[in-house]
């Protein structure tokens, strides 16, 4: 371990770091001014609750980045590695269905005592790791392109992963896992052909499991208050004080901020009109509080991610490299597409929450987790321009 430190330390990605760093304290900052109302509501004289949570949650975050960056990626295609984080999804995504509590309509969430942890969490960032393992394997032994060894075992395990999160129902994470799925998929190295067939059984597997619950228990899934979203998503202000009320109060806070601003902690819609202001919609404070600045902020730090790993993911030779790559960025960057659509009313809402910024302890620690794994991969990338 030692000497993979030393012979990658020097190739350090700076920038994915900074902006990393950057994000994450802009997020507490912007956490403890978008809660303290909340806070005080709910718990009394503790406006810093969710600020001092979040600042434990990075303490923790901050050390898992460290140990992603510095423990080698080629790991993660090792059989007892690939088998250890199905084990891990799965003990989480069962055990959520017997033991878990609701939080926001879905049964989501397991308490540990000390603490609570979301197992769709752990899924986004788990099956990354398990698809690249499996199809860096396949890429090696030159089966990638063959359905039968290398294209439907994972799809299987990808379509229960997903099938387990809709039973919860936590429709948001379920899209975010299957495009992610699908993106690392698509970095591979099957061809088209082949990819086009993976596709079809991928959506194939996913209707026979899910279309036949869905008649059978759709009440379950399609609640009263997913419809109203759904309602409230095409035409929010027909139940402004009702189902709209969310959306029509983020478009108050965005369109109140200007280009600067009414100034840190100056948020009027925080104060008992934005539901829960520290997560799913904390960009709408962020636009009402520090205006087009703040958001373009956000939103640059958040593309730089993504465009970073992208282009990380197509200039690594190293197929595992490619698809932990692509998967992150692509993790990220969906993620960030389905919150800021919601609250902006380009999608539907789905309760998902911002990377980086919104708060969370699963969240953010396992984003933390998976940017190690991109800088690790940086890292190699760079090391491997260095001896051409």
């Amino acid at each position: 371990m030692k000497s993979y430190i030393k012979k990658y330390a020097k190739y350090f990605d700076y920038p994915l770091f900074f902006t990393y760093l950057a994000l994450t304290i802009f997020g507490l900052i912007m956490i403890y001014s978008s809660s303290m109302a909340w806070s005080v509501n709910y718990y009394g004289s503790e406006p810093d609750r969710f600020y001092i949570q979040q600042l434990i949650n990075l303490a923790i975050a901050f050390p898992v980045f460290a140990m992603a960056a510095v423990f080698p990626y080629k790991h993660f295609k090792k059989r007892w590695m690939m088998k250890t984080i199905l084990i891990v999804i799965f003990t989480g995504l069962i055990a959520v269905h017997f033991i878990g509590f609701a939080a926001g309509g879905a049964k989501s969430w397991i308490s540990l005592g000390f603490a609570n942890i979301q197992p769709s969490e752990v899924a986004k960032v788990g099956i990354i790791l398990y698809l690249s393992g499996v199809f860096a394997n396949k890429y090696k032994n030159g089966t990638i392109n063959k359905l039968n060894e290398s294209i439907i075992p994972p799809v299987i395990i990808l379509t229960l992963v997903l099938f387990s999160v809709f039973l919860e129902p936590d429709l948001g994470s379920m899209l975010i896992i299957g495009a992610v799925g699908l993106s690392v998929m698509s970095a591979s190295g099957v061809r088209l052909k082949p990819f086009i067939r993976l596709s079809a059984v991928f959506v194939a597997a996913a209707s026979m499991i899910i279309i036949p619950f869905m008649i059978f228990a759709g009440d379950r899934i399609f609640t009263e208050k997913r419809l109203g979203r759904l309602d409230a998503f095409f035409n929010p202000f027909s139940d402004e004080l009702g189902f709209g009320f969310q959306i029509v109060n983020g478009y108050l806070a965005i369109g109140s901020g200007g280009l600067s601003g009414l100034g840190l902690g100056q948020s009027i819609q925080k104060l008992g009109y934005l539901p829960e202001p520290h997560t799913d919609f904390i960009m709408s404070v962020i636009a009402e509080e520090l205006g087009v600045l703040g958001v373009v902020f956000v939103l640059g730090g958040l593309g730089f991610v993504v465009l970073r790993g992208l282009w990380i993911a197509m200039t690594t030779h190293d197929p595992l490299a490619r698809m932990l790559a692509a998967g992150v960025a692509s993790m990220i960057g969906i993620q960030s597409f389905v919150n800021l659509g919601g609250l902006t009313g380009i999608i539907p809402l789905t309760g998902v929450t911002l990377p980086f910024i919104s708060y969370g302890g699963t969240s953010v620690i396992l984003l933390s987790l998976s940017m190690g794994v991109l800088m690790n991969v940086s890292m190699f990338n760079k090391y491997e321009k260095s001896k051409k």
